[in-house]
């Protein structure tokens, strides 16, 4: 039997400012396909990896989008965020976050591989994940692998080039609103 060699978060960099943002498209939580290429033309995309609806810290952050989102949209950016749990636990996140704004399914962690965020957590936090925070990773996700993105923020130009990212493998530091907003450019 072959074995996979999975990203540890140590190895997980995440794409640079400057680099251009992997075109892609993906489900969302009623089966509608988001479309980067065509989200960009409206004006820059903010792109969120949370980890999934099981993940108090992830719903945190997506709250306080929510409860921010004007402010975004003021500066006629777009959230998106993508997660690799399947459409059931999206409409989970949506329901304890009351996220109004795109909630994408990373079938096969294609999106977090693109932008260098996917990494398998140990085997010690997967049996944590799992049996103290009931996540279910197998089911939830696409695969048995239980690979999860790094929490980041990347804001996407219309140009298509990342303009801001905010990454750190800690998965309890976020992007706040606030820097979201003063790096959304005019």
């Amino acid at each position: 039997m072959e074995t996979l060699a999975y990203k540890k978060v140590k190895e997980a960099k995440g794409l640079k400012v400057g680099s251009q943002a992997p075109d892609f498209s993906a489900s969302d939580l009623n089966d509608n396909v988001f479309s980067l290429t065509s989200a960009l033309e409206k004006g820059p995309v903010v792109l969120i990896f949370y980890r999934g609806q099981w993940c108090p810290f992830c719903n945190k952050h997506l709250k306080a989008l929510e409860k921010n989102l004007e402010k975004i949209y003021e500066k006629g950016a777009s959230v998106v965020a993508v997660s690799p749990e399947k459409s059931e636990f999206l409409k989970r996140t949506a329901d304890k976050t009351k996220a109004s704004f795109s909630l994408l399914y990373d079938e096969d962690y294609k999106i977090a591989e693109a932008f260098d965020v996917a990494f398998r957590p140990t085997k010690f936090e997967r049996a944590i994940y799992n049996k103290i925070l009931k996540t279910d990773l197998k089911n939830a996700h696409s695969d048995e692998s239980q690979q999860l993105p790094i929490p980041a923020t990347f804001i996407i130009g219309k140009d298509g080039k990342i303009i801001w990212r905010h990454f750190d493998p800690d998965y309890k530091k976020r992007s706040t609103v606030d820097d979201i907003v003063k790096n959304i450019p005019k």
